[in-house]
């Protein structure tokens, strides 16, 4: 039956059905085969989604569609160009640092790759870019979105794990900073190869103005992290902070937030919350299943019985967690992988936050993956290519990101030891 489950799910993704009514739909029909009482499947979806620091979800969607909206973004890219925009391969560069700075705001992959995507694509071209090169390096950095707090990602697994989200947001940032050195050491080796100079030369001048412009701006990451980390506010509490913040921006500091526009933003937060929350509440359903039929017990035994070592499992659950970010939407990956596969790494001596980073950032190298890829898709309509040419585009940057995984994998400390640091062992 949990094979026919699997088939069922399969088929609805492969027929090009949502993954939140391919997950609800095999679901309902595992419980029709089964004879159990349809009424669960309600109960266990409301339970899925009844916890509160869910409740941050909305609010950072809402922030991140804020921000777009009153030009924020504009205002950090200016920012990002002036720091390191006479760099070899200056705009290269610029798209890493973009990339950091908005991640402390939005915390998801998709929403960087829209909200930066559009404004770093364009501003390549113009300078002479390659299109694969703008749409690979604007692809790979949106992954350092749900390492860097806030992220969306890791509010899911700290609720399925039962874990601290002021830890997990902790434990993402050198991970996420190391990624993005990565990356941009990727920046100069190509630039290298195909003779990309500098976009600019550096000024002071340039760099106050772009700060002074940008500064209430950068404000709102420290707002987030700061009043988590100081134990001020929680995460839900600082999502709701940070919504109100960009009102503020919007309306009284920067005056370009209208009624048409704050409509809109708040009408697409409803769309892309209600497609969030439908997919978590479709995955716990199908999750609870997987419980229910004991499948924990049988996958910890079958890699116990394919290797008895720390590495080896590690190297097991990467490829596992590899091959479903292809196929599956993150959420609803984290929501269904981590109960099974939590308890196998913690037996290993794997700690919960170090385990969150390593399906984190698996799961995001599957949002550049086809056949799902959704930041591709994402990115592809932004910059009006064929969705096979922003694949070829991003593979060489696979190279940085398969080294910042190893490195996150093997070395645990990267990921520990700052939560260490601010909440303690």
């Amino acid at each position: 039956m949990t094979v026919l489950l699997f088939v069922l799910l399969f088929a609805g993704l492969f027929l090009g059905l949502p993954v939140g009514v391919a997950l609800l739909g095999s679901s309902i029909l595992f419980f029709v085969v089964e004879g159990l009482p349809e009424l669960t499947v309600l109960q266990r979806m409301i339970g899925g989604l009844d916890s509160f620091p869910v409740l941050a979800v909305p609010f950072f969607i809402l922030a991140g569609s804020l921000m777009n909206a009153v030009s924020v973004t504009d205002r950090i890219f200016d920012f990002a160009l002036a720091c390191v925009g006479w760099l070899r391969g200056g705009l290269g560069h610029v798209n890493v640092a973009a990339s950091v700075i908005f991640s402390g705001m939005s915390g998801a992959a998709v929403a960087d790759a829209g909200g930066m995507g559009s404004i770093e694509i364009k501003a390549m071209r113009d300078a002479g870019y390659d299109d694969r090169f703008a749409i690979g390096i604007t692809a790979a950095s949106s992954v350092i979105g749900p390492l860097i707090p806030p992220s969306l990602p890791m509010i899911f697994y700290g609720v399925v794990a039962s874990e601290s989200i002021g830890r997990l947001f902790m434990a993402g940032v050198v991970p996420g900073l190391l990624t993005a050195l990565m990356l941009s050491l990727m920046v100069v080796v190509i630039s290298k190869r195909r003779g990309y100079g500098r976009d600019r030369s550096f000024a002071w001048i340039a760099l106050v103005h772009s700060f002074r412009r940008a500064f209430l701006s950068l404000l709102t990451p420290v707002i987030i992290i700061g009043g988590i980390v100081s134990g001020m506010v929680t995460p839900t509490e600082a999502a709701i902070a940070a919504v109100f913040y960009t009102l503020f921006l919007g309306l009284v500091v920067y005056r370009n937030l209208t009624m048409k526009k704050l409509a809109s933003v708040m009408l697409e937060t409803v769309e892309a919350t209600g497609s969030v929350m439908f997919v978590v509440a479709s995955a716990t359903v199908f999750a609870w299943i997987l419980t229910a039929n004991h499948l924990t017990e049988q996958l910890a035994g079958l890699l116990l019985s394919i290797a008895d070592n720390k590495i080896a499992i590690l190297l097991i659950i990467n490829l596992i967690l590899l091959i479903v970010g292809c196929f599956l939407e993150t959420i609803a990956a984290i929501t269904i992988l981590v109960p099974v596969l939590l308890p196998i790494a913690v037996q290993f001596g794997v700690s919960p936050e170090h385990f969150g980073v390593i399906v984190v950032f698996n799961l995001m190298i599957g949002l550049l993956t086809p056949p799902i890829g959704m930041v591709l898709f994402v990115l592809s309509r932004v910059a009006q290519v064929p969705f096979e040419r922003a694949v070829a585009g991003t593979i060489p940057f696979f190279i940085p990101l398969f080294i910042v995984l190893a490195v996150i994998t093997f070395v645990p400390a990267v990921s520990t030891w700052l939560p260490g640091v601010i909440y303690g062992p």
